[in-house]
Formats: structure tokens, sequence, C-alpha cells
């Protein structure tokens, strides 16, 4: 009876792997920004997001409902057969929807799993990197500060690295601190930057590898 009863137990907290997802595009390259800039890496890029960022180079991700649903079977078999051992949830706002079941089977898979996040929706999933790049369109939610291993700031305007330095003072003391400059202001916004990190040695530039080397 008790075996009976853990069996039932253990099959109702089973994943849904038929939850489905909606997903921009997904491929394997390597990451091109920030902590892991280098490493191979297979990219799930979801669609749906209500941050509205003018500068943002992937909008048609806003609108999840122009994109393809995929189950979370599907999604972990195709980075499996990629052979990545590093998966990055991006999007659009991925954190928009529930990722515990594709972060519980990428785990059961032996598959780090990273998320790129503005902060503004609750996270939900199990994350081994969380990746947290706070807009000025939306205020991320007070809970992504403790969970942040690393703070990526996109530098769009000379301002905005006073304000990266508001939200480096909530992150934890381990938590990596980077600069970017937005990719078509970059020769205006690099200088800045690299001035500013010579004087605060904790910061780090990251420049965007991927779109100077061509790839995805």
């Amino acid at each position: 009876m008790k075996s009976e009863m853990f069996t039932n137990f253990a099959i109702q907290l089973k994943m849904d792997t038929t939850q489905q997802l909606p997903v921009m595009e997904r491929f394997y390259t390597v990451q091109g920004e920030g902590a892991y800039a280098g490493a191979p890496a297979y990219f799930i890029r979801l669609g749906g997001c209500d941050v509205g960022c003018v500068w943002c180079d992937v909008k048609e991700s806003w609108d999840a409902d122009k994109h393809p649903l995929y189950d979370v079977a599907t999604l972990v078999k195709d980075v499996q057969e990629s052979g990545a051992r590093l998966c990055v949830v991006t999007g659009g706002e991925p954190a928009m929807h529930n990722l515990e079941a594709l972060t519980e089977e990428l785990h059961i898979a032996g598959i780090r799993t990273h998320i790129e996040t503005s902060g503004t929706h609750e996270l939900t999933g199990s994350w081994d990197w969380v990746t947290f790049s706070p807009k000025k369109f939306k205020a991320p939610v007070e809970s992504i500060y403790p969970l942040a291993n690393e703070l990526k700031v996109i530098v769009n305007h000379k301002s905005d690295i006073p304000w990266a330095v508001e939200h480096a003072e909530k992150v934890k003391d381990d938590c990596h601190l980077y600069l970017q400059p937005e990719w078509d202001k970059r020769d205006a916004m690099q200088p800045l930057i690299l001035d500013f990190i010579r004087k605060k040695t904790n910061w780090r530039i990251s420049v965007q590898t991927h779109k100077y080397m061509g790839v995805d």
C-alpha cells in the first residue's frame, strides 16, 4: 500500500514534458556575451516580451502568438542531439513563461541551464547561471537581485552607467558586473565604458563578439 502511494506521488511530481512554449528560434552556436563568452551553447529564444526596448534587435520576438509552439520533450531532445552541454534560454523575455519543466528535463539530460532575463517577472525553473539585464523601460522585480550571477547593463546613453551602478548595489557580492555598448552606438559608448572600468575595476566590458564574428 505504501509503495503504491509513493508511486502515485512520484507520478504527480513528474514534470509535464508536453508543456508547450513559443519558440522564435533555436540553434547551436557560441555564447557571444558576458562571463561565458566563447563557450559553445545551444540557444532557445522564446517568443513574448512586454519590456519594449527601443533598440531591441529581435523585436520580432515580442509577440508570442507569432511563433510556433514546441513541447519541452522536443526542445530537450534537440539540445541533446546537438551535443551541447550548455543551454541558454533567452527572448524576448523568457521569464514570462513557466520554465520549471524545461530546466528539470535539461538537468536530467546533464545539460547546464542559463537564462538571460530583464528580471521583470518572477523567475521559475532551476538555473545554473542567471544573467540579469535590467532595462529602463520596465522595472525589475526585487526577487531577481539575489538570484543574479551576472549583471549585464546595455549602455545606450551615458546616463546608463550610473544607472547600472544603482543595480550593482543590490546584487550579491560575487555577481559579475558587465557594461555592454548598444551595438548601433558602440563607437560612442565604448570609450565611456572603458574610461569607467579603468576607475571601477570590479566592472568589465562585454562586447557582442558573435556579431563581430558574423555568427548567430
